[in-house]
Formats: structure tokens, C-alpha cells, sequence
């Protein structure tokens, strides 16, 4: 038998098999209490060896026929997350504390099956989107593919749960006849200048409102998108907010038309109104382009309420906050700008994904363009 950096024993049960025994306890006898994990390599049970022995050492250590679903996924949750955003941990113990545990946390891990699963999925589905189960199906994942990896778990039963169907969510941007009603709707009315700059420049909601103004360049007319505003909910229902990485980790840079910087500029200027108005309960910390009238952050969600109150002022309730970026996009392709650069204003990942998205506005481009061919070809038929 061989001792592996002198944490419990191993030994090769076969070519291709080792073993690794490591003791849990005693039982009421007074015997050592022993259990095996395995793998293909006397490295890889050295390993897993290793986290397990450092477990039992720091009273971490569950045996895995007792660790509940609960008990786990505090385990993972607190132990395994060290590399991911702020945001995204804020989203775990969400799911985790609201959803999974309540559902699933009683029932021992190793007792957990896909249909136990799937039937949890069918019920939250009753409540929750289908995209809000794919977030939920996500965090299952990882962290039961965690379990797998420490030897708790065989396998992994969520592999075999089937997801709802998610419905592509059909677009509804302002038109050339909607858009003019929508911009004479805002004049003059709350987060009018938000509204404005944020249809001609395609920002994303969290983005627009994170927005801050070393990133507005006048003298250069660019705006450096480099980051997104998230707002997270805390135990006790309080909010707090949050920069954070952009959706796909790519900074970019959008230039505007010079009228959306003449609107910036009188934000600016309200903005010093205020601060002058207030005094010391002005407080712009993070340096926000829109604020409330005391420099505090924007709530989406009222925000949001306001939009929906001019859209449907204009007889489009229909039309979403997120229908301004597609405005934007819209637009752009219709006055023929190429698609690497509107992809690239919007942020995309790649030119595939924006003509995906944008598909039933590139037919109509190319159709448009077969127009003037067939004009240049009539005028210079003879």
C-alpha cells in the first residue's frame, strides 16, 4: 500500500483502478470507520483524497450517504465560488435560499433523482418563465456536478431533466411613424433624456442606467460602454447596487450623432443645478450621467414603469424597455449601415448573432438593394 502526501492509504486494485481508504470516525464499538473513493490514476485519487482529508480536518467533512440537498449546496455555495462575480454568487444563494432549498433541501443527496428534479421543475414552472428555469436548471447543475467531481454523487441526475421550451420574445421597436410620436410623448416629462439618449444609442437598460461620465468623451463624441449598474436584493428586501462586468466581458465604443452629446451636456447641467440646489444631500458618489435630483442611483423598475406609461400614451403598450436597443438597431440597418459596426455598437459577441436577431431587417435591405440594381440596370439598358 502506498501513503499519498501522508493523508490516508492508496493502492492499485487493477490496471486502470486505484483506491484511496480514509477513516471518518468510529462507530459505538470503538472501529475505525473506513470508506473508499476510486479513479483512474494514483494522482487523481491523491487528489480527491487530499480535499477530502482537508474536509475531515477543518469539520467540513459530511459522510456522503448522510449530507442532505440543503447541507450541500451550503457547502458548494460557500466553499466553491470563490472565482465568480459578486453578481452572479448574488444569484446563486437567490435561487438556492428561495427555490432549492425550500423544494429539495430535506432530501439526502445521494437520494436525489432526475424525476424527484424534473418534478420540481414542472411545479416552478407553474410560477417562473422558462428562462427562469434554465437559470434555476443552471445552478443545479454546477453545483451537483460539483457533488460528482467530490465523490458524493455517481453521477449527475439533472442530465437527464428536460427544460420548458423558451419562447424567442418577439421584438417590438418604435417605427418611422411610432418613433416621432414616442420622442413628442417624452418631451419635457420625467427621464426624457434618458429615453432619448438610450434609443439612439442601443445601451442596454443596466448599462444606460450605469452609465458614468468619464465614459462620455465630448470632445471626441464616443461613449465607452465598460460596465453595467446592477441593482441586488439583500435578505432583508433592501437593495444594493453594483458595477459589474458587461453581459458578454466586451467593453466597446459607440459614436453617437452629435444631438444625443447636446442632450449629455444638458444633463450635465441639471445636474449642477441640483447639486447647487441641494448642497450637502446631493451625492453623486459613483459619478452617475443619470441620477435622481439628489445624485442617487435610478430604480429600474420605476424607470420602467415611466416608459411603460409613454408607450402606451402612443398606443404601443406592447413595447418593451429593451425594444429601444432594437429601435436603435433598427434603425442603423435601415440607413445602411453595415452590420459589423451595428453588431459592434450593440456589443454582440459576433456579426452571426445580430443578423440572427435582425434577420427580418437584412431581407428587407437586400431586397432593397436588388431594387437599385434592377433601377441601374433599366437606366442603362438600351
Amino acid at each position: 500500500m502506498k501513503r499519498a502526501n501522508g493523508e490516508g492509504m492508496i493502492k492499485e486494485k487493477r490496471k486502470g483502478l486505484w483506491e484511496g481508504r480514509y477513516t471518518v470516525g468510529y462507530d459505538s464499538n470503538g472501529k475505525q470507520i473506513r470508506k473508499s473513493i476510486y479513479g483512474k490514476s494514483q494522482k487523481e485519487v491523491a487528489k480527491k483524497l487530499n480535499a477530502i482529508t482537508n474536509d475531515l480536518n477543518t469539520g467540513l467533512y459530511i459522510a456522503p450517504d448522510q449530507i442532505t440537498v440543503s447541507q450541500w449546496f451550503d457547502v458548494w455555495f460557500n466553499e466553491y465560488l470563490g472565482g465568480v462575480k459578486a453578481s452572479t454568487s448574488a444569484q446563486y444563494e437567490y435561487q438556492i435560499r428561495v427555490n432549492i432549498k425550500p423544494a429539495l433541501g430535506a432530501i439526502k443527496l445521494q437520494k436525489l433523482t432526475a424525476p424527484m428534479i424534473q418534478r420540481f421543475y414542472n411545479e416552478k414552472h407553474k410560477t417562473l418563465s422558462a428562462k427562469s428555469i434554465k437559470n434555476l436548471h443552471g445552478v443545479m447543475h454546477k453545483s451537483l456536478n460539483q457533488a460528482v467531481m467530490c465523490q458524493y454523487l455517481k453521477n449527475n441526475p439533472v442530465l437527464a431533466c428536460q427544460l420548458p421550451r423558451i419562447e424567442k420574445k418577439e421584438m417590438h421597436p418604435l417605427t418611422n411613424e411610432t418613433l416621432p410620436l414616442f420622442l413628442a410623448e417624452i418631451k419635457g416629462k420625467q427621464y426624457e433624456e434618458l429615453f432619448f439618449v438610450d434609443v439612439f444609442t442601443g445601451l442596454r437598460e443596466s448599462e444606460i442606467i450605469g452609465l458614468t461620465w468619464d465614459c462620455v468623451d465630448f470632445t471626441k463624441g464616443i461613449i465607452h460602454v465598460d460596465k453595467q449598474l446592477k441593482r441586488e436584493r439583500q435578505h432583508g428586501g433592501s437593495n444594493w447596487y453594483t458595477f459589474d462586468t458587461l453581459k458578454n466581458g466586451k467593453t466597446r465604443i459607440v459614436t453617437p450623432a452629435p444631438v444625443v452629446f447636446e442632450v449629455l451636456k444638458k444633463v450635465r447641467a441639471k445636474q449642477a443645478e441640483n447639486r447647487l440646489k441641494y448642497g450637502s444631500a446631493f451625492n453623486n458618489e459613483d459619478n452617475l450621467v443619470f441620477t435622481n435630483e439628489i445624485g442617487g442611483h435610478l430604480s429600474p423598475v420605476t424607470v420602467l414603469g415611466c416608459f411603460k406609461r409613454r408607450v402606451a400614451a402612443i398606443g404601443v403598450p406592447e413595447t418593451r424597455f429593451h425594444d429601444l436597443r432594437h429601435t436603435y438597431a433598427t434603425i442603423s440597418l435601415q440607413n445602411n449601415d453595415d452590420i459589423k459596426t451595428v453588431s459592434e455598437n450593440l456589443g454582440h459577441a459576433t456579426v452571426a448573432f445580430t443578423l440572427d436577431v435582425y434577420g427580418h431587417v437584412t431581407d428587407q435591405m437586400r431586397k432593397n438593394s436588388a431594387d437599385r440594381m434592377q433601377a441601374y440596370i433599366d437606366s442603362i439598358s438600351v
